[in-house]
């Protein structure tokens, strides 16, 4: 670093290390001759039709082409629900808009998603941790610890990388516990693979209740990057001062859109049925081999599991061309990888390296 940028950078990101996200990790790939199984992707890629008649127009701040039929879809009221670049920005503006920089704090429960951690330090806002139970249940104590401590409360829930499920009477104590000092934000970036367990139709009972939603996962949209944020109003109306002044690109309402029709509905519950299936598949072959334990469990659209051999396994992998994501620097995942869901035949390639892999090191024994 110069001496220029040393002396101008911000002083809280001079030690902050990016989030690794899957295409950092294995950038510049070619997805033709690679199986990506490592950023918890659909295998599915959905055709759109795009207008390009206003494209020399800047575009709706919150398109009401987006925003109509997603509130629908989720069961709130459009005054309910802002839609961002990616359930990640929904992150940022959440911790901008109710954190002051230096002074707040946010909570999260590891392991869990990254970028909860990395947009707090972005925005010099203190992070406390309150470690998921050997079950990966919350930990009541931890948390109710950090009473009056912080400003946003942040539950995956399916958790990534878990796959595990927040009990509800859980997340209800939560919402509770910091119902005059805190909004918790409900990740549910995955609900589409656990619908039975949303809480969007609880906003009105609890008003310091957030929820987080993308169309990256089962709506198999992640190049398009469009989430939503699901509040109360007035929760709403206050993240509007700090979004920027047009953050849906039209391409990306148009697509939305799209994929939040009838047609784009049915298409998506009809992919989701198809990756549960392949789930099921994938976790009964993965159980035979030597000396893996399934981990977690298998609420979303990827599976954990640990082996002592995890890194030799993941260089084979790498090696033919198999991308998973190694998750073992997370708390209590030692030795721990996770693989995303893809088509049969991927995951049959996947699980044929697999077990030439085992069988080169019974071999070698």
């Amino acid at each position: 670093m110069s001496n220029l940028i040393d002396k101008l950078i911000c002083e809280n990101l001079k030690a902050l290390q990016p989030y690794e996200s899957a295409r950092r990790i294995f950038a510049g790939g070619d997805s033709d001759s690679e199986t990506w199984l490592n950023a918890n992707e659909s295998p599915f890629a959905n055709d759109f039709n795009i207008d390009t008649e206003h494209f020399n127009r800047y575009p709706d701040c919150q398109p009401t082409s987006v925003l109509l039929p997603y509130a629908k879809y989720a069961r709130v009221h459009a005054n309910q629900l802002l839609v961002s670049r990616g359930a990640d920005e929904g992150i940022e503006l959440l911790i901008r808009t109710f954190c002051t920089p230096g002074k707040d704090s946010i909570l999260i429960c590891p392991p869990t998603y990254g970028m909860y951690a990395i947009s707090a330090e972005t925005c010099n806002v203190g992070i406390e941790r309150a470690p998921l139970q050997a079950d990966f249940s919350l930990d009541m104590s931890a948390i109710s610890a950090c009473q009056g401590k912080v400003n946003l409360v942040f539950i995956c829930s399916p958790n990534n990388p878990t796959g595990t499920t927040i009990d509800k009477a859980q997340l209800k104590q939560v919402l509770e516990l910091f119902a005059d000092s805190a909004l918790v934000v409900v990740d549910e970036a995955y609900i589409e693979f656990d619908a039975a367990n949303t809480w969007s139709t609880e906003l009105a009972a609890y008003p310091n209740l957030v929820i987080l939603r993308t169309l990256s996962k089962a709506f198999a949209l992640a190049g398009l990057r469009c989430g939503f944020t699901l509040a109360n109003s007035d929760v709403i109306q206050s993240i509007m001062k700090v979004i920027a002044p047009y953050p849906v690109p039209e391409p990306v309402a148009q697509i939305a859109s799209q994929a939040l029709s009838h047609n784009g509905l049915k298409k998506m519950i009809e992919q989701v049925e198809y990756l549960h299936q392949q789930k099921q598949s994938v976790k009964q072959q993965l159980s035979q081999f030597p000396e893996l334990e399934l981990v977690g469990d298998d609420k979303a659209n990827f599976i954990l599991f640990r082996h002592p051999q995890k890194q030799a396994l993941m260089d084979f992998l790498v090696a033919n061309s198999v991308l998973i994501r190694d998750q073992s620097k997370q708390v209590s995942l030692d030795n721990c990888l996770r693989i995303t869901l893809g088509t049969q035949q991927q995951n049959e390639k996947l699980l044929a390296l697999m077990a030439s892999f085992f069988k080169q090191q019974e071999i070698s024994a």
